[in-house]
């Protein structure tokens, strides 16, 4: 596997960051995933955008400016033989503060430290989609806004990890989480929407959660179907009341969710609204995917 490393592509064994490195030490750092339909990435610029906006939240200058990013991850596509056709690509950048010596200043870390991996992009097998899948609502709660702004992809994930752990042994798909108020956020790397009295609806951001891009996408679909929605603060038992439920994030897309802590949602099958969201998806794909750029 090629691997971008700083400013030059390397195989993988030679792709060696510093124990010094203070993504390594601190979780100090940012990241984007992304994913193509054949060679074009899937809202990329807007991933791009979000990576640079996460930079500055925490006072990261990325050392690439954005105009470069696309021939790089074409190339790096082009190098691993996914983005084809025949192979969509699962593309992941992070940035993290770089080398320094030990200590929380960031000024200890002359220049960040630059990685891009791409591979190829294993959906979940396409049963989940036609039966659904069974998540559970996590003990661990979503960090405070005020302690970490949900707005920063960062690379400190254990809090997510600690979530994912549960729905681990509990044998679902996934956890949700709450916040400090007991309100739904959204899975440990998905956003979360359902179906209730006929209306579609979603956390609100001021619950504490990634605005994903794909959570972005969905509302906006659901307007051009001219579907009432509703961002806002819910319950648990408000969500054991749905008639449907569904996950979105980049790589799966909207995923039908038919079980919540042993509680059946609706029928216990994926639902009509969350089957014609999703054709809406497929459909619109093309034009939400950037074209290549040139070799």
């Amino acid at each position: 596997m090629w691997i971008y490393l700083n400013d030059r592509f390397v195989q993988d064994r030679e792709a060696v960051v510093s124990v010094f490195d203070h993504g390594f030490l601190y979780g100090d750092g940012i990241f984007e995933t992304m994913r193509s339909y054949g060679p074009r990435l899937f809202m990329r610029d807007h991933h791009l955008t979000r990576l640079f906006q996460s930079a500055d939240a925490i006072g990261l200058s990325v050392p690439i400016p954005l105009t470069q990013w696309p021939e790089i991850l074409r190339e790096a596509m082009v190098r691993n033989e996914v983005g084809t056709d025949q192979r969509d690509a699962y593309v992941r950048i992070t940035v993290s503060r770089g080398v320094g010596d030990i200590g929380l200043d960031p000024a200890l870390c002359s220049s960040p430290t630059v990685v891009v991996m791409t591979k190829r992009l294993v959906p979940p097998a396409a049963q989940l989609y036609d039966q659904g899948v069974a998540v559970m609502v996590a003990s661990t709660k979503r960090n405070l806004p005020s302690a970490l702004p949900p707005r920063i992809k960062t690379t400190n994930f254990l809090n997510n990890i600690l979530a994912k752990r549960e729905a681990i042994a509990g044998n679902t798909f996934d956890s949700l989480l709450l916040n400090w108020e007991g309100h739904l956020t959204e899975g440990t790397i998905s956003n979360l929407f359902f179906v209730r009295k006929s209306r579609l609806q979603t956390p609100a951001l001021d619950c504490g959660l990634l605005n994903g891009i794909t959570r972005q996408i969905v509302i906006q679909l659901a307007k051009e179907l001219h579907l009432p929605i509703e961002e806002g603060h819910f319950t648990v038992d408000q969500l054991y009341q749905a008639d449907e439920c569904f996950l979105t994030n980049t790589s799966m897309e909207i995923m039908p969710v038919v079980v919540v802590d042993h509680t059946r949602i609706g029928n216990g099958a994926p639902g009509p609204l969350t089957r014609r969201l999703h054709a809406r998806f497929v459909e619109s794909r093309n034009r939400l995917s950037a074209q290549p750029a040139a070799g």
